[in-house]
């Protein structure tokens, strides 16, 4: 298939964003927002860097890239709307599994109501995925990492190091996992097909200071963003990060590292004032997500800019050991 005609292959027949003047077929995308601020973030993924095909379907590889730009836009408050794809593809991609790249693209854009509206599509040695995404905020409500202040209460979503498991299980096949049951496949599922936290950070809304950061790195570099774009010292209790019931079966070692460096899991980490807690609570409950405290923030002119972990009564600074590239 020649690119004109895959381009072809893969615009979508109907918009569903009202705000879309003109989508893929010309030479950009059109669309007209006077009422919101625009938000926009863009990601590359290179094979055998952010994906392999010895852990994903083609249809996943799709799913996961897209989804992790819907989790930034998820740190930032915001509503994602728009994506645009430039992929470089090499020969030993054939067209059905390129289709499937887009169809886990389009599975999970549905779910969040988006459209495709351009991109690029060359040819190259290794396949090379770069996702632009556009979404809306009301004016002045996107969330910052330079949002936290002095004695605000840490928090994550969800439960750390289900991804870092599913890839381990999915790299050691050889390893007997039996009895984990069920949760096999809930810890390959969640590394393969994440859920961004949405409409947990659009119930934020109301809140008047919010700090937030998705754990695509691990949770100690995204604390560490916020600590130092705020000039703040947060404070983790590693007792208290949450984690899936069946991670126990892993050893203590595997544990620890998946929870603070494994990332992956794409939730939110963040802080709030003490006063609003409750209603970061009740946006949890509201859109049927876990949301744990875990810690706190202080104004330690000493530490600033430094993420302190307790663990058996004893505290020390967390080191960012997750992944970093160019490392």
């Amino acid at each position: 298939m020649d690119e004109f005609n895959f381009i072809k292959s893969i615009q979508q027949k109907n918009y569903i964003q009202p705000s879309l003047i003109k989508g893929i077929g010309d030479d950009a995308a059109v669309f007209r927002q006077s009422y919101q601020d625009t938000v926009m973030a863009v990601d590359t993924f290179v094979e055998n860097i952010h994906f392999s095909r010895k852990t994903m379907l083609p249809f996943h590889v799709g799913y996961r890239v897209l989804a992790a730009n819907i989790s930034d836009m998820a740190a930032m408050g915001s509503t994602p709307a728009y994506y645009l794809i430039s992929i470089v593809i090499p020969k030993d991609w054939s067209d059905s599994e390129l289709n499937d790249i887009y169809r886990g693209m389009r599975e999970i854009a549905k779910q969040y109501r988006m459209d495709l509206i351009g991109g690029d599509t060359v040819s190259g040695n290794e396949l090379v995925i770069s996702v632009t995404i556009v979404g809306f905020t009301s004016q002045g409500q996107s969330r910052y990492r330079t949002n936290a202040k002095n004695n605000d209460i840490v928090f994550v979503t969800g439960t750390l190091g289900d991804a870092a498991a599913g890839f381990h299980l999915l790299t050691n096949e050889s390893e007997s996992m039996e009895h984990l049951g069920n949760s096999f496949n809930y810890f390959i599922d969640r590394h393969r097909m994440p859920s961004p936290r949405v409409s947990f950070a659009q119930a934020l809304s109301p809140l008047s200071r919010v700090s937030l950061n998705d754990i695509s790195d691990g949770i100690g570099n995204e604390a560490a963003e916020i600590a130092v774009a705020s000039k703040v010292t947060l404070h983790i209790n590693y007792e208290k990060i949450p984690c899936h019931p069946d991670l126990n079966c892993f050893s203590e070692e595997q544990q620890k590292r998946w929870k603070l460096f494994g990332g992956e899991d794409f939730e939110l980490i963040g802080t709030v004032s003490k006063q609003e807690w409750p209603a970061v609570v009740d946006a949890a409950h509201k859109t049927n997500t876990m949301v744990t405290e875990i810690g706190y923030v202080d104004d330690n002119e000493r530490l600033n800019g430094s993420v302190m972990l307790r663990e058996n009564n004893n505290e020390m600074k967390l080191e960012k050991l997750g992944y970093t590239h160019l490392k």
